[in-house]
């Protein structure tokens, strides 16, 4: 960004995990809409624990089926089979539910995270403010849209797994505890018996694989952010060549784009392979942790069975009771990649959002220009200076008020900082200094060199500030501007962006002001249309039924002739020119003026 914003940047958001999961939190709990998500959080909970009772009805079923068959009894390993469909018919059920559940949870905490993220950024001209903002304001759409769906995912899948390996954990171990009693490990001729014995074989073995699987996926997070970004990159540049299609095929200029993308996609590869190499050397952690896992039990409870005080289905009773603790333990060696991922997606998520609150914090602290809202018949820019990336655009004389009906062209030379002071005036760039009060934003309109239309029913694209307009009026705004062919459209959903030419879209927008009837009209060049139609057509709205309407417009051009009251200079300053020393200058430009 500019120089002046460099001078207080936006903070980096805290990176403690415990900050970033409560602010999400909030974020959630403050949306509309939050009780559904609560009730099928509940839900899922209560399915998981009716899950955890059947998981230790089936390991309590693991010993007299074992013992059936090392005992060769036909008839018992028969009615144990009848026991075990019943109880797997009743998982599968569970399970079953527990999907439905996840599923509508992610849909639920997506939706929830993206209106916050959403109403954040599209409110006190906050998108194109942070647009501005550097590297954290690029390409919101990637954060608000892939981001926040994979954040949500790997939320819910997470957060689920780990809820369930906790209540798995608190079922198995107290059993686990139990069984230890009967495995002892023969010593010196003697039989010692460790309390809790395979409960402590499982801690050891999950924690040191979590320790090892951590330090070796760590790196994962930062190559995640780093992926998302050029992610993020490749596919705006996709979606320029996509917009520019026919300009670029016209210009020749396809090889050249080509390059472009070419050089974006190599960048992207380049992460991406750090990450996959980065991901097999963490498969040799969990995948080796996995494999050892199958046989880890047996080997330790193996003591215990040799030695005559287990039978062979309590062995596997202690194996199955094992294998629950120790998966529930090992939650985290299993899930280092997404765990990696989801605090890569949290970060970019929070970081934007953090940014979005502090937008007003940081241009206030960064002694920047003031804006206001003031009375509805008041404009005033009052020693106002917008500092650009190429020197600072002040107006001469320093001071302009605007009153009702006037119309003011403020005359700027090409490289004067025009559209800056423009965005200045319409709230949408704050490097600077001086104080600008404005009438409230629906006494304003601003006119732009580039037509905005919204997509979508072509009544919606005519209105201003939300406003609901007569179908009559809207017709006759229609005809005023020549668009008579629209006025059975209103109802017709489009791009009209691209459905319109240039010159269509500019009347298009014309009747949007002539339907809204501001007080004020701001316009950056808005008035220096191409087409000579066009223009003669704004102009008399603008003496028409827009005559008690102000005009400010910055512009290179004195034309029309006779239209404005007033014309005040916008003149440029090299950046390292002080407010002292251009009131110094002004004065010896004015006399070189009077001279020539």
């Amino acid at each position: 960004m500019v120089e002046s914003m460099a001078k207080a940047p936006i903070a980096p958001f805290d990176d403690r995990l415990t900050h970033q999961v409560s602010v999400l939190l909030r974020a959630v709990h403050r949306t509309p809409g939050r009780s559904r998500l609560y009730v099928l959080t509940a839900a899922i909970v209560a399915i998981i624990i009716l899950t955890a009772v059947m998981q230790v009805r089936l390991n309590a079923w693991n010993q007299p089926f074992y013992d059936a068959i090392e005992r060769r009894d036909f008839n018992e390993f028969l009615r144990q089979l009848g026991v075990f469909f019943m109880i797997a018919a009743g998982l599968l059920v569970l399970n079953v539910a527990q999907t439905g559940c996840n599923q509508l949870i992610r849909v639920r905490l997506r939706e929830l995270a993206t209106i916050d993220l959403m109403g954040n950024w599209m409110t006190r001209k906050r998108a194109a403010r942070i647009s501005r903002a550097g590297e954290i304001g690029a390409n919101p759409d990637q954060r608000i849209q892939a981001d926040t769906q994979n954040l949500t995912e790997l939320t819910t899948d997470l957060s689920i797994g780990l809820i369930q390996s906790s209540i798995l954990l608190l079922s198995f171990i107290g059993v686990l505890w139990i069984l230890s009693e009967g495995v002892v490990i023969p010593l010196g001729g003697h039989d010692i018996a460790i309390p809790g014995y395979m409960v402590w074989a499982a801690l050891i073995y999950a924690l040191s694989g979590s320790l090892v699987s951590w330090r070796v996926g760590r790196p994962l997070v930062r190559l995640g952010q780093d992926r998302y970004a050029r992610e993020a990159e490749f596919r705006f540049a996709l979606v320029q060549g996509s917009e520019h299609a026919e300009g670029i095929a016209l210009s020749n200029d396809e090889a050249d784009s080509l390059r472009g993308l070419g050089t974006s996609l190599g960048t992207l590869a380049a992460v991406l392979r750090r990450i996959a190499f980065a991901r097999a050397r963490l498969t040799w952690v969990t995948a080796g942790y996995g494999w050892v896992a199958l046989v880890f039990p047996i080997i330790v409870a193996a003591p215990g069975y040799f030695a005559g005080r287990l039978s062979f289905g309590e062995l596997m009773m202690v194996v199955g009771a094992f294998n629950q603790v120790q998966q529930s333990l090992r939650w985290f060696v299993d899930n280092t990649g997404a765990i990696a991922d989801w605090r890569a997606t949290l970060l970019r998520v929070m970081n934007f959002r953090q940014a979005l609150l502090d937008l007003d914090r940081v241009e206030a602290s960064a002694g920047l220009i003031e804006r206001r809202e003031g009375p509805r018949d008041r404009f005033l820019l009052e020693d106002v200076r917008v500092r650009t990336r190429h020197g600072c655009a002040a107006l001469e004389p320093p001071s302009l008020e605007v009153g009702p009906g006037e119309r003011v062209l403020i005359l700027g030379k090409p490289g004067s900082g025009r559209t800056s002071f423009f965005l200045a005036i319409a709230g949408l760039w704050s490097a600077g200094s001086g104080r600008i009060v404005v009438p409230p934003d629906h006494e304003v309109a601003y006119l732009t060199q580039r037509p905005f239309l919204r997509g979508g029913p072509l009544r919606q694209a005519l209105r201003f500030d939300g406003e609901t307009v007569e179908d009559a009026k809207l017709r006759a705004g229609l005809r005023r501007v020549g668009l008579d062919n629209l006025a059975g459209s209103l109802d017709l959903a489009a791009r009209w962006d691209r459905e319109l030419g240039l010159g269509e879209q500019e009347r298009l927008c014309y009747a949007r002001l002539l339907l809204a009837r501001p007080r004020f009209l701001v316009s950056d060049e808005g008035l220096d249309t191409l087409d000579e139609t066009n223009r003669e057509l704004l102009l008399g709205i603008l003496g028409d039924e827009l005559r008690e309407t102000a005009v400010v417009n910055i512009s290179q051009r004195r034309e029309p002739t006779g239209f404005y009251d007033r014309v005040v200079r916008l003149c440029a300053t090299p950046l390292d020119t002080t407010p002292a020393e251009e009131a110094e200058v002004t004065p010896r430009r004015r006399r070189r003026a009077g001279a020539r």
